[in-house]
């Protein structure tokens, strides 16, 4: 069977699992980090049942890994972040934002501490190589900055634990929350961790081998699909349930960690010096201007995700945007995470959108919409279905 040509050039690389993505159904393809990411596996809807009923299999090689190592790589990857790092273990993962001079947040990753003097940052979509080596140049450390070959997959949903245990055996059960194992599977060289964009029960798969990616792909799926696994995408409608960030939609590198409600990212106590921990001092002192809020948007449900960022209005006065917005077919509501000048994000504010339909009402409510403590990701507990945030 011939293949269909997505053709964006050869600027934007291929990963893995691109071939395999595609004999499996993947019908287009967006860009994130210079790599193509499957979008659309059809119906955008069946894809969040497909994750929140049973499992999906998702290409995120796009998650692009920084590596950081040599004699000073731990002082060096707290240079990068204000979470403070110098209690984390090795095995052990943590989400961190990585921020500018100015307190702007130039990405938000996972990092993944592989030993005392080696860390990966799995990226979310932003140049951080490019940061991370420019800082290291005048920085005075020995460090080594390289992207290694590591090409991730997300097996997500409430089925994901039953199909890893039938892949690694009864020990992969043990894997905690926010940690990760090296291991191997057929002989492949891997890393798991109990880590996803999805909000749901979810593994990720580090590949630490290019030429493997057709074959671990086949095999996932080979073992899953009995079980209910499909191949799917990342679901929009889920991350925003989950009040999840994506970067460049609800943060960028004018967005501070204390607009989106992120100050346990943030410790301005420890010793140990960050980029941009004066701004952040100064910006905690003085408060912020805006903050992020979640709105339910009247009106019918929306037919796919915003292109576009949506005025915001209130009392005839803009007072902000939306960055994120979905019909959720669960909630059974238009939701959306959106950034408001702060007299406009208490609960209960009446506010107005002008979609591209035109203008409706808006209101501001608690975030995320959905399992507000985690406990899905974190214990894979069941969550009755019609609960709302």
């Amino acid at each position: 069977m011939q293949l269909q040509d997505f053709g964006f050039g050869t600027q934007i690389r291929k990963s893995p699992y691109f071939d395999a993505t595609v004999r499996w159904g993947a019908q287009g393809f967006s860009v994130y980090n210079h790599m193509y990411i499957p979008r659309d596996f059809g119906d955008p809807e069946q894809n969040f049942w497909n994750l929140v009923n049973d499992a999906i299999l998702c290409d995120v090689a796009v998650e692009r890994q920084v590596e950081i190592t040599g004699p000073d790589a731990a002082k060096f990857t707290q240079m990068l972040t204000p979470r403070d790092l110098s209690n984390m273990s090795v095995g052990q993962c943590k989400y961190v934002l990585i921020t500018n001079a100015e307190g702007g947040i130039l990405n938000d990753p996972i990092l993944l501490k592989l030993a005392e003097d080696h860390f990966w940052l799995s990226l979310a979509d932003s140049d951080i190589l490019l940061w991370a080596q420019g800082v290291a140049v005048h920085s005075g450390l020995d460090v080594t900055i390289t992207e290694p070959d590591v090409s991730p997959l997300q097996l997500q949903g409430p089925k994901s634990g039953e199909i890893m245990r039938e892949l690694f055996g009864d020990e992969i059960m043990d894997l905690r929350y926010y940690w990760f194992i090296e291991t191997q599977l057929d002989g492949i060289p891997l890393i798991v961790s109990r880590t996803g964009w999805s909000s749901e029960l979810g593994y990720e798969i580090y590949l630490r081998d290019s030429t493997y990616g057709d074959a671990l792909w086949e095999r996932i799926m080979a073992v899953g699909m009995p079980m209910g696994l499909k191949p799917g995408h990342t679901s929009t409608i889920r991350r925003i349930e989950g009040g999840m960030l994506s970067y460049h939609a609800d943060a960028d590198i004018t967005t501070n960690p204390f607009e989106l409600g992120f100050d346990r990212l943030v410790n301005l106590d420890m010793e140990a010096d960050f980029i941009g921990k004066f701004a952040l001092q100064r910006i905690r002192d003085n408060g912020v201007a805006r903050k992020q809020v979640g709105l339910i948007i009247d009106g019918d449900p929306m037919a796919g995700p915003n292109t576009a960022f949506w005025t915001i209005n209130h009392e005839g006065e803009t007072v902000g945007k939306v960055t994120s917005a979905v019909y959720s077919p669960r909630l059974k509501k238009n939701i959306a995470l959106a950034m408001v000048a702060v007299e406009a994000a208490e609960l209960g504010s009446e506010l107005e959108v002008l979609t591209q339909t035109g203008e409706t009402t808006a209101t501001v409510v608690e975030k995320p919409f959905f399992d507000p403590r985690k406990q899905i990701a974190a214990t894979g507990a069941a969550i009755n279905a019609q609960a709302t945030a």
